[in-house]
C-alpha cells in the first residue's frame, strides 16, 4: 500500500528499506533486525524530543515571567521566539532533505522549536493573566492547551491502533489537499501582516474566527492519524533505525502545530466570553 503523508517532514521514499543482497546467517540477520526501525523506538525518540523541548521551553517561559514582572525587555523575548522558530524550521527542512541527519539534528531542533514554544505560551499566559491568578494553574490557558494536545493525540492513537478510524488513500488525498491550502493561507496571511493587514479567520474571536480554528484543530489531529500510519509502514518495511529519529521530528512537528491551534482556540474562546 502506498504511503503518505501531508506532514512535510515524512516523506514515503525516506522510509523505503534499504537494498541490498541475501542476508545468510542467524547472527547477521538479528543484527540486521536491531538495526531497523521500530514503533516502540520512534516512540521512545518521540519522548526524547518532547522532553528536550520542555527543557528549552522553561528558559523562555522564564523570560516571559521577567517580562511580565518588568525585569525583562519584550525585545529579548520576541528574539529568542523568532529564533526558535526560524532555526527550528531550518533544521526542519534539512531533516526533510537528509533523513540520514536526523539523528544529528533531531535534539537541536528539539531545543529550538522548545524555545519558541516556551515563548509563544508565555504570551498568551500574559495576555490571560487576571484569569490565570484567580484560576490558578489547572485553570490556565496553557495547561488546558497542553492537557488538550496530549488527550487529543492519545485518542487520535487509540482510533489508529484500533482501526476505528482506517486511514485510506482516499483520506490520505483530502487531508493532504486541506494541509497545503491551510498552509497557504497561514503563508500569504504572514505575508500580508507586513503590510498592516490581519485575516479575520485567524485572529477573530468571533463565530467564523472560532470556526475556522476549530477546523485547523480537527485538520492538526488527523494528520497524526497519517503519521502513526507512515511509522507503522516505515517499521513493516524494514527502514533504517535512523528512521525513528526521522520519524519523531515529524510526529513532533504535528504535535507542535496541534497545540498552537489549540491554545488559539482557547484564546478565542476567552476573548469571545
Amino acid at each position: 500500500m502506498r504511503m503518505r503523508t501531508s506532514n512535510p517532514v515524512l516523506k514515503e521514499s525516506a522510509f523505503a528499506a534499504p537494498q541490498g543482497g541475501a542476508v545468510f546467517g542467524s547472527a547477521i540477520e538479528e543484527q540486521e533486525r536491531l538495526d531497523r526501525m521500530t514503533i516502540q523506538g520512534t516512540l521512545t525518540k518521540t519522548a526524547i524530543l518532547l522532553a528536550v523541548a520542555v527543557v528549552a521551553a522553561s528558559f523562555t517561559w522564564q523570560k516571559a515571567m521577567q517580562l511580565a514582572e518588568g525585569i525583562q525587555s519584550g525585545t529579548t523575548l520576541t528574539m529568542w521566539s523568532i529564533g526558535g522558530m526560524i532555526g527550528g524550521f531550518i533544521l526542519s527542512l534539512i531533516i526533510m532533505r537528509k533523513p540520514t541527519w536526523a539523528a544529528r539534528l533531531a535534539l537541536p531542533y528539539a531545543a529550538l522549536t522548545g524555545l519558541f514554544l516556551g515563548a509563544v505560551s508565555g504570551m498568551y499566559y500574559m495576555r490571560f493573566s487576571g484569569e490565570e491568578a484567580l484560576a490558578g494553574l489547572g485553570g490556565g490557558i496553557v495547561f488546558q492547551a497542553v492537557t488538550l494536545t496530549f488527550a487529543v493525540t492519545l485518542a487520535m492513537l487509540g482510533l489508529y491502533s484500533f482501526r476505528i478510524i482506517k486511514v485510506t488513500d482516499r483520506m490520505r488525498s483530502i487531508l493532504f489537499s486541506a494541509t497545503a491550502g491551510i498552509m497557504l493561507f497561514y503563508g500569504v496571511a504572514f505575508v500580508l501582516s507586513f503590510f498592516g493587514v490581519q485575516v479575520p479567520l485567524i485572529h477573530s474571536s468571533g463565530m467564523f474566527g472560532i470556526g475556522f480554528s476549530v477546523l485547523v484543530v480537527g485538520l492538526a489531529a488527523f494528520n497524526l492519524l497519517l503519521d502513526f500510519d507512515m511509522i507503522e509502514k516505515g517499521s513493516a518495511n524494514g527502514a533504517e533505525k535512523h528512521m525513528e529519529w526521522y520519524g519523531a521530528v515529524g510526529l513532533m512537528v504535528t504535535l507542535v502545530w496541534l497545540y498552537i491551534e489549540i491554545l488559539r482556540l482557547l484564546a478565542k474562546l476567552r476573548s469571545n466570553d
